[in-house]
């Protein structure tokens, strides 16, 4: 990676094509997910090992609660799995943190994230920002409503600048994401950081996200490398 003229400091990825993979072996739903979720797990080791220093992984959104009940629950279960491994097992990992709305959640995972948060918070490497229960729609409704709330506390009415809106979203404290990856060959965000990603550098790739290599992701590396980013400028 040493040739590139540039890294992404942050990458975001959507992990499109589990269910699609799942049907096409055989396979019901919940196999789909757990071998995306092996995907992920080599995933963040390949971005530490390219030096990425966040990753923000879209694993839940708020539209996946209209999905079955079997689905859903069996998603949690994967979510705990998934949360305990990178307290125990992914020691090479830096911090874990959940952006999104974990309110609906079952007490028991929302105690987990907490958990795995507060454990992890110290450690040096690629911070992992898991998307749960997120939509960039409403992550932006909730952060206008912190900032009403804010300046009706104040007593007066107050012009909002971007800094201030930027302080109230969920990625407040993350880099705007430089690439965002999305496998599946679907060709849209689906609600994924519309804020955040207004100048990031889009890679739509056809392959299920259960079968994408370490060998396609630094491909995606070194084609955002050779990319000329401007920002308007």
């Amino acid at each position: 990676m040493k040739d590139l003229s540039q890294k992404p400091k942050t990458v975001g990825v959507i992990m499109d094509g589990n269910r699609r993979f799942a049907k096409s072996l055989g396979h019901n739903t919940v196999w789909g997910h757990a071998e995306g979720f092996k995907t992920f797990k080599n995933f963040l080791v390949w971005a530490t090992e390219s030096e990425v220093e966040h990753v923000i992984a879209y694993c839940f959104s708020i539209e996946n609660w209209k999905r079955s009940e079997t689905e859903v629950k069996a998603l949690m279960t994967l979510f705990k799995k998934a949360l305990r491994d990178a307290k125990e097992q992914l020691k090479t990992l830096g911090p874990v943190s959940v952006i999104g709305d974990p309110s609906r959640f079952p007490k028991s995972l929302q105690n987990l994230i907490k958990e795995v948060t507060d454990a992890t918070r110290e450690r040096k490497g690629t911070h992992v920002h898991l998307a749960l229960s997120y939509g960039g729609r409403n992550e932006i409704v909730r952060a206008t409503n912190k900032i009403i709330q804010a300046k009706k506390e104040l007593g007066k009415t107050v012009l909002v600048a971007e800094a201030d809106f930027e302080n109230m979203l969920d990625t407040k404290n993350i880099p705007d994401p430089d690439l965002i990856i999305r496998t599946g060959g679907e060709m849209r965000l689906s609600n994924f950081l519309p804020w955040q990603a207004t100048y990031s550098e889009l890679f739509f790739s056809g392959t299920l996200w259960p079968e994408f290599t370490e060998r396609e992701f630094k491909g995606i590396l070194l084609e955002y490398g050779k990319r000329k980013r401007n920002f308007g400028v």
